[in-house]
């Protein structure tokens, strides 16, 4: 079968480290999101709902049968598709993917998008591994395909997915519509462009190795290494690239161990040396996310976001699950209906602008900050403060187990966001 050979976005990292590897008894989830560099991230919260037996459930591209109920989710996502690159849920569930290719053929018909599967994971997993079993069901019924990328010329990719709840994380790794996952319980684990599953597997499709026997990819004696008989025999020169930004991702994490708190994700998702943070002519981090999620059920999960690109230059802000939830309006796209071009068949034959109040606001500080060396070094202390603020509130409401009033928690986000922007201005 024709390996593929298909352009790869230059970086995707995603992290969890779980105790004993984190200062506190938390676990710590990370992710940043690399995409075309003009693409718009929003961050959406999305409450709980409930739906008619039956119901069909639009994503992206094609429709899936909808479940009776979903959870509250806050999404950070491309603002021109249903999915979402990373999010979590009302139960503390944390999910994020990354684009792989593998000797599967990528098929550019339509079908869910690995960023449709993060959304439908979080939307029905009361735990990781609840989700991660929605999310293979879903993948084996209904296959995952269709373009990746806002531009006429389809760019297509299977995926891997790193989820996380309080007490432990998945790696859920896919080729085409079979896949491996491995359960990690303690320590520390990253995902990068490629796949990383050896023989430590915890669960697979049924038919996992049976198709890859068919294949003449596994002979079938000996142990069964799924990173070895799925992977290209020939990768493409920026997946071989992501290996040393996977290692590097790897290392730093060890170089915390026992030590690891949301500011030294915060800190790796930063790092440009190792290409973890990347701003490319073509890709750069469009968005990232960092979860403290508590193994103490009584305290509540922190989630900070960015829904602004390069974290180096922006402000993680925090959001934590109450009723009432104010929408973030200023970090929200504007909406296009039927006359969005990812609605028209054929697709993408025009643009729009998906910019949202925040990410119009953060371009003029960017500016500012690479013309004006010495009031955008101002500006970039001034946003220091601003996150250090946001974090030291949260680490001493999680130490001292009082949280604040339901009512101001529902507008904790609105609140950042709408402080940053006059910041800006």
């Amino acid at each position: 079968m024709a390996e593929q050979n298909r352009p790869a976005p230059s970086s995707c990292d995603c992290f969890v480290a779980l105790p004993p590897a984190t200062a506190s008894r938390a676990v710590i989830f990370g992710k940043n999101s690399d995409r075309p560099r003009d693409e718009v991230q929003e961050v959406v919260y999305l409450p709980a709902a409930t739906y008619v037996r039956g119901a069909k459930l639009k994503c992206t591209y094609i429709e899936v049968e909808q479940v009776e109920r979903t959870h509250a989710v806050i999404l950070s996502r491309p603002a021109w598709l249903w999915g979402a690159e990373m999010g979590a849920n009302e139960h503390g569930v944390c999910i994020g993917n990354e684009g792989v290719w593998t000797k599967e053929p990528v098929g550019e018909e339509e079908a869910l998008l690995g960023m449709d599967l993060v959304r439908l994971g979080l939307e029905r997993g009361r735990s990781a591994h609840e989700a991660l079993q929605a999310i293979t069901a879903l993948l084996e019924r209904y296959g995952q395909g269709g373009s990746c990328k806002e531009e006429p010329t389809p760019f297509v990719y299977h995926n891997t997915f790193l989820l996380a709840d309080r007490t432990e994380a998945w790696v859920l790794e896919t080729a085409g519509r079979y896949w491996a996952a491995q359960r990690i319980r303690e320590g520390t684990r990253n995902i990068s462009n490629q796949l990383s599953i050896g023989t430590e597997i915890t669960a697979e499709h049924a038919g996992l190795r049976r198709h890859a026997q068919s294949q003449g990819w596994w002979s079938g004696d000996g142990e069964f290494n799924f990173t070895k008989v799925f992977s290209l025999t020939h990768q493409p020169v920026r997946m071989e690239a992501a290996k040393a930004r996977y290692c590097a991702g790897k290392e730093l994490l060890q170089q915390h161990a026992g030590r690891i708190t949301a500011e030294t994700i915060m800190a790796i998702l930063r790092d440009k040396a190792s290409g973890i943070c990347v701003d490319s002519e073509g890709f750069r981090t469009t968005g990232s996310m960092v979860s403290i999620l508590p193994q103490d059920p009584a305290l509540p999960c922190v989630h900070f976001f960015t829904a602004t690109p390069d974290p180096s230059r922006s402000i993680f802000k925090p959001f934590i699950f109450v009723a009432n939830v104010t929408p973030v309006l200023q970090a929200m796209s504007p909406s296009f209906g039927d006359k969005d071009p990812v609605q028209k068949v054929p697709r993408f034959q025009s643009r729009v602008d998906r910019r949202h109040q925040l990410y119009r606001a953060h371009q003029a500080a960017l500016d500012l900050m690479e013309t004006n060396q010495e009031q955008g070094q101002k500006l970039q202390q001034t946003m220091q403060d601003l996150e250090r603020q946001g974090l030291e509130a949260m680490k001493e409401m999680l130490a001292s187990g009082i949280t604040l009033e339901p009512a101001e928690l529902a507008d904790l986000l609105f609140d950042c966001v709408d402080t940053e922007i006059k910041f800006y201005k």
